[in-house]
């Protein structure tokens, strides 16, 4: 157990076989500063397994490629959508990073791509990669050696969206299981609901003559508020901005992992795409909504459009992510405050929170659970301390040997 113990960010996970080693994932976590997982020698490690993009998952894995060759084994979306991300990261980092641009370079050099349901193999472990339903590209994996096996969850949705197909449950009797538990304690309210009471919140904010800025991540949440937007017929103006651009042009090239392909053209076609600060001076005095990375706010275009919008009470902020405690999306939920040019002030906007999670629920989660075959030991991670001390305990009472380690715990099977 190397990270995202008892907290959301720097997921890592070590698997060891008899003669293999391989990591499940290692990523970042974001905040004032970036933090990253127990360290764990490049020459000890045989492969990687990526479950997906986002950088709590994948933003530390160049820290293998400073002078080591490891395979990284993921879909080949993840691939193009990591090396996006954390080209992104690197260029925009205010910090010292332990890695440069060179280092990304060798990680892509060194990626295998694997489709959904396809097979591959790093040393003793084969290795199948089930539909995570999270986001673009996102896997369950599971890695066998013959002799036991380890299903390993990343982030999952096991409901659809409007972009992504639900994630695959049949999990095939393992002998460990690395579960997700973001929202172990917490049911989701309906998905239809939500959206029907964002259009209506949206459609009040621009009738009062007001901008609604949506910060949203650029990879599949900014992509999913456009296509609820087409689907629901909204009526203003939809811009959007930032790299959530580059994700539609590369998810253009795999329309066959997306649930509906014609919702998404159609929504990308009715979007105005910002491309010069003369569009974004123009946007943000005509009421419409603006859907702009990064979604809580630790950089990218939303901050431009944030500290313009935040100073009105005509306008509004729709906070439809998870924000990580310590993040400026966390601190405007919490305490109505944000940053405007550099300073903390109370925003006059309007800021409403939506849930349009790509996280399973507690009651889906339990369900997948109750009708699982076999014994697995299972290992509740990646949730705040209270949803990982819950689950775990939920599922010992459904008579699961479970636990909600912290760094540096060692599950032997």
């Amino acid at each position: 157990m190397l990270g995202a113990a008892k907290q959301v960010g720097r997921s890592a996970f070590l698997v060891k076989g008899d003669k293999t080693r391989i990591l499940l994932d290692y990523g970042v976590q974001l905040g004032k500063t970036p933090g990253f997982p127990s360290h764990v020698k490049p020459k000890d490690v045989d492969g990687i397994v990526l479950s997906h993009a986002h950088l709590d998952h994948s933003g530390a894995i160049p820290l293998f490629f400073l002078k080591n060759r490891l395979p990284v084994h993921a879909t080949d979306l993840t691939i193009e959508l990591s090396e996006l991300l954390i080209n992104d990261f690197i260029q925009l980092s205010r910090f010292s990073l332990p890695f440069e641009y060179l280092e990304l370079v060798n990680m892509m050099k060194n990626a295998n791509g694997v489709k959904i349901g396809e097979k591959s193999k790093i040393g003793e472990f084969k290795i199948s990669f089930l539909n995570a339903g999270h986001i673009p590209g996102s896997a369950i994996a599971r890695l066998d050696n013959g002799k036991k096996s380890v299903i390993y969850t990343g982030d999952f949705n096991a409901e659809n969206t409007n972009l992504l197909k639900a994630a695959s449950t049949e999990w095939n009797e393992p002998d460990i299981i690395i579960t997700e538990s973001t929202y172990a304690t917490a049911d989701h309210p309906s998905r239809e609901d939500v959206e029907d009471d964002f259009i209506t919140f949206l459609k009040e904010v621009v009738d009062r003559g007001g901008v609604a800025l949506v910060p949203a991540f650029s990879v599949g949440r900014a992509q999913e508020m456009a296509c609820i937007l087409k689907k629901k017929k909204f009526p203003y103006p939809v811009a959007m901005d930032g790299m959530a651009l580059k994700t539609n042009d590369i998810l253009m090239r795999y329309q066959e992992d997306l649930r509906d392909p014609d919702l998404f053209k159609k929504s990308l076609g009715s979007l105005e795409i910002m491309r010069s600060w003369g569009q974004r001076r123009r946007i943000i005095k005509q009421p419409s909504v603006i859907i702009a990375p990064a979604g809580m706010l630790v950089g990218g275009s939303a901050v431009f459009y944030n500290n313009e919008i935040a100073r009105s009470s005509k306008n509004a902020i729709c906070i439809v992510s998870f924000q990580v405690p310590g993040t400026p999306g966390r601190t405007l939920l919490e305490k109505g405050i944000t940053l405007v040019n550099g300073k903390p002030r109370k925003v006059k906007a309007e800021v409403r929170r939506f849930n349009f999670s790509s996280h399973s629920g507690r009651s889906k989660m339990l369900d997948i659970f109750k009708k699982m075959k076999g014994n697995p030991k299972v290992l509740a991670v990646h949730g705040e301390a209270a949803s990982c001390i819950k689950f775990a305990d939920d599922l010992n009472e459904l008579g699961f040997e479970s636990y909600a380690p912290d760094v540096g715990f060692n599950l032997e099977v």
